[in-house]
């Protein structure tokens, strides 16, 4: 589903334990995150709730409150990492719990689909931490690449991203 404004509240929860769950697959931290007011967290689901300027999305569980999945996407219009013409795939998480059933690639596939009928957005690119297989394989399935570029993790510089590509 795409996230709302209103949603703002499970959407904050899932980031945080995102955060908490794996820190070093995230560009910022739980403490700095953990600071935001709540203006914050409903400026986030607002921006990412409508148009092709970004996208959020995330997945529930029946049996749980709160979102047990989440994504972004974003374009150039809100990143300089981004060329023009692409969108980047960011925050993607599952929680352990829901790990292997076919949540992530679904959210992915959201983002995808989101690509597809966006204007002018002819690829879509994403960073992964080194190392990090599940990852990895998840995004190949659903048809990025390696595309042979890395760079320092920002919120660990010890740490290796590696970047991938699905051109639409």
């Amino acid at each position: 589903m795409r996230v709302q404004q209103d949603h703002w509240k499970p959407w904050r929860d899932a980031r945080l334990q995102a955060l908490a769950d794996t820190p070093s697959a995230f560009s910022s931290t739980l403490e700095a995150e953990r600071a935001y007011d709540d203006d914050v967290w409903i400026e986030r689901c607002r921006t990412g709730s409508a148009g092709f300027v970004s996208g959020q999305f995330a997945a529930t569980d029946a049996s749980q409150d709160g979102f047990v999945a989440m994504v972004a996407i974003i374009t150039s219009a809100l990143t300089e990492h981004c060329a023009a013409g692409e969108a980047e795939l960011v925050s993607m998480w599952t929680a352990p719990e829901a790990r292997g059933h076919g949540v992530g690639q679904a959210l992915v596939q959201a983002c995808i689909d989101w690509a597809h009928e966006a204007p002018e957005i002819g690829a879509i690119g994403l960073w992964v931490l080194r190392g990090n297989a599940p990852a990895e394989r998840l995004y190949e399935r659903c048809g990025f690449e390696l595309t042979g570029d890395h760079q320092p993790l920002p919120s660990d510089p010890c740490k290796d991203e590696i970047r991938m590509k699905l051109t639409l």
